[in-house]
């Protein structure tokens, strides 16, 4: 029995492992993704710039282009920075969360948010639920006993 235990707590401390490795990768994703919200405020503020500048057109009102067009488009593309900052963030933590062996639940939470991104999101969030739903895995988060390697 105790070989038999033993050997259990090598595999799920190597499932945990590369766990908390496929949410480093994917919070450094996320946090690669995050320059792509970064290209909508710079556009945004390119917006903002040339409408403000540009002189009526033939048949206008005389009225010139609404330059709030370019801020919306930069605060949408601010938004979606910090949201997705804030993910790469959290998929850090739990991928130290992982390691030390805490805060299962936050773990678990951030699985069934990582399932939204198809297919490796939900590839991570699976296996997250499959490894985490082993009952010598919860003792290990309730003992919060480090890996043993």
């Amino acid at each position: 029995m105790s070989e038999e235990l033993n050997r259990q707590t090598l595999i799920d401390d190597e499932h945990l492992r590369l766990l908390s490795l496929g949410y480093m990768i994917s919070a450094a994703m996320t946090a690669v993704g995050t320059l792509f919200a970064l290209l909508y405020v710079f556009a945004g503020f390119v917006v903002a710039a040339v409408l403000s500048r540009h002189p009526g057109m033939a048949g206008d009102t005389g009225q010139p282009p609404p330059a709030f067009i370019g801020w919306i488009i930069s605060g949408i593309g601010f938004g979606i920075f910090v949201f997705t900052l804030a993910l790469a963030a959290a998929k850090f933590r739990a991928a130290i969360c992982i390691k030390r062996r805490k805060s299962r639940t936050f773990c678990m939470v951030m699985a069934g948010i990582s399932c939204i991104g198809i297919p490796y999101g939900t590839i991570l969030g699976v296996f997250t639920f499959i490894v985490f739903g082993r009952p010598s895995v919860m003792r290990q988060f309730q003992a919060g006993v480090p890996p043993t390697v």
